[in-house]
């Protein structure tokens, strides 16, 4: 990497079956980096390259008063680099480099194989899927093993689940929380999902009731070697009958034996962090990245 020339490429200019075996042979490959991923969560992405797509960055930019500027879209959790070999602090330090040279400001994630110094870290829970379930279980922490008993007494089903249904009933459950997402975000991740789902990588389940009741329900995305809990949702009632632990659970025993990485897709916030450890999920941290380099008159704006 170091005797090669990092190329720029507007989106026009990117093979896509290069890019996505590029994406595919990486050693810290994640589904977001993806073009179906990127093309509807940010039209104009642009990316640098190494070698024949061996070492690859998406970057995903809007401007505003003429300005490019890089920004973390909606739904896609960490970027950054990815590369078939072990990618070294150096060459994570040449990479950003060559940001500064084409973007006057950026807040990005860098993925979890990226650590930049001075960098600060946020965490992301996943679990290893491949010891089976049993001995996965064997990890469950006591207030979980608690809840799970309490579900054992309800008349839960688990099933297969529907995309609509369950964006709605997310949009309207976190509405108030998440105001800065737009309901064209929302469509532009359900075009995600209809193209994961046309590649059969698309993984929905619920649980409900005996009544037929909906309690609980998540959309993940099963695809380069990660199940990743991209969004859950889970009602009023849901919650006081532990039915979102009763999903989890039966995620892991559905998957368990395989060789997946369940990625819980956060959290910083310390409730959800705690709930995910619950399960023997260990922190596998990202990276936000921030620089300004914006003219003075647009600083007194934007610090």
């Amino acid at each position: 990497m170091q005797t090669l020339p990092i190329k720029y490429l507007n989106r026009k200019e990117i093979d896509d079956q290069k890019w996505d075996l590029g994406i595919s042979n990486a050693i810290n490959a994640l589904p977001y980096a993806y073009c179906y991923f990127l093309d509807n969560m940010a039209p104009e992405w642009s990316a640098l390259i190494v070698g024949d797509y061996e070492v690859l960055m998406p970057l995903t930019w809007k401007k505003k008063w003429g300005i490019r500027y890089l920004y973390q879209p909606h739904f896609i959790q960490q970027l950054g680099i990815f590369s078939d070999t072990k990618i070294s602090d150096n060459h994570v330090d040449v990479f950003m480099a060559a940001l500064k040279n084409r973007f006057r400001f950026a807040e990005i994630f860098l993925n979890f194989d990226n650590q930049l110094k001075g960098a600060p870290a946020r965490r992301n829970y996943i679990l290893l899927l491949k010891p089976g379930y049993e001995q996965i279980r064997s990890c469950y922490k006591n207030d979980l093993l608690k809840n799970l008993r309490l579900t054992a007494r309800e008349t839960f089903t688990f099933k297969g689940g529907d995309l609509d249904d369950t964006l709605q009933s997310y949009q309207h459950e976190y509405k108030h929380r998440i105001p800065h997402v737009k309901s064209t975000d929302y469509e532009a991740f359900r075009q995600v999902c209809l193209s994961a789902d046309s590649k059969n990588k698309l993984v929905i389940r619920s649980v409900t009731d005996a009544d037929g009741s909906r309690l609980s329900s998540a959309v993940l995305i099963n695809d380069a070697g990660r199940l990743i809990l991209l969004l859950s949702v889970t009602s009023r009632s849901g919650r006081s009958r532990s039915a979102n632990h009763y999903l989890i659970d039966q995620l892991i025993r559905e998957f368990s034996g395989q060789d997946l990485v369940l990625d819980f897709e956060g959290s910083d916030i310390p409730g959800i962090a705690h709930f995910y450890s619950n399960f023997g999920a260990t922190d596998q941290p990202y990276y936000f990245y921030r620089y300004n380099r914006l003219p003075w008159w647009i600083r007194l704006i934007k610090p």
